[in-house]
């Protein structure tokens, strides 16, 4: 059951974020935002299916066991995308505000990305190991929570100040996928059915994806 559900998901989740992703590049027309929003998207999607189908066909075949080395270079490669997903939403930030200056808080935003890049990098992760060490797992995910936090405050102060009601529910995504990503960070070595809340925090990534997608479908009537 488990099995059956979980490849359902995954299948309509990458097709979504991967499609709207190349229909919002095709469909950018010279707007630099929606172009980066697009290759965002399709960026999500590729890196996710790197984790997401080996970890589809071990629950189809033989188990998750015997896919131990695929699942960990899926996450590794997962991991740097999902980084890349977060630098590209700074810079939609700035495209849509028409933010020109912010120097310090490019450099900042670079920092932490390369940061946790690094991390991730490391032999340490043991990422093919069947129980890699939490200790890196919560080190690599430093950076990360403080990039993610970075972009909310990012556009709730510029939604709040442009009365962007297109954008208006962005930062609450992020805030969402953060909210169910950490707990599995933390404990699903112990309460592996805390891994579950992957799937919410999936679906707030899909959020993500469709607001701009619905922003640009708005602007293009």
């Amino acid at each position: 059951m488990q099995a059956i559900f979980e490849t359902g998901f995954d299948i309509v989740y990458l097709t979504t974020v991967v499609l709207v992703g190349i229909k919002m590049i095709k469909r950018s027309k010279g707007r630099l935002q929606y172009l980066l929003y697009g290759i965002m998207a399709v960026t999500l999607g590729f890196g996710d299916a790197f984790h997401l189908v080996p970890r589809s066909i071990a629950l189809c075949t033989t188990g998750l066991g015997n896919y131990t080395a695929a699942l960990g270079i899926g996450k590794l490669i997962t991991s740097v995308t999902m980084t890349l997903f977060y630098v590209l939403l700074y810079y939609v930030w700035r495209e849509r505000y028409k933010v020109k200056d912010r120097r310090e808080m490019t450099i900042v935003i670079w920092l932490l990305a390369l940061s946790r890049i690094l991390l991730c990098l490391m032999p340490q992760n043991q990422w093919i190991s069947e129980v890699p060490p939490l200790s890196w797992g919560i080190y690599r995910n430093i950076p990360f929570a403080l990039l993610g936090l970075l972009i909310i405050i990012l556009f709730y102060k510029s939604v709040k100040e442009n009365k962007d009601k297109k954008f208006q529910f962005l930062w609450l995504t992020i805030v969402l996928s953060f909210g169910f990503y950490i707990p599995v960070v933390l404990f699903v070595d112990s309460v592996p059915l805390i891994g579950m809340l992957m799937i919410p925090k999936t679906c707030a990534y899909v959020w993500t994806v469709m607001i701009g997608y619905s922003a640009m479908k708005g602007e293009d009537k």
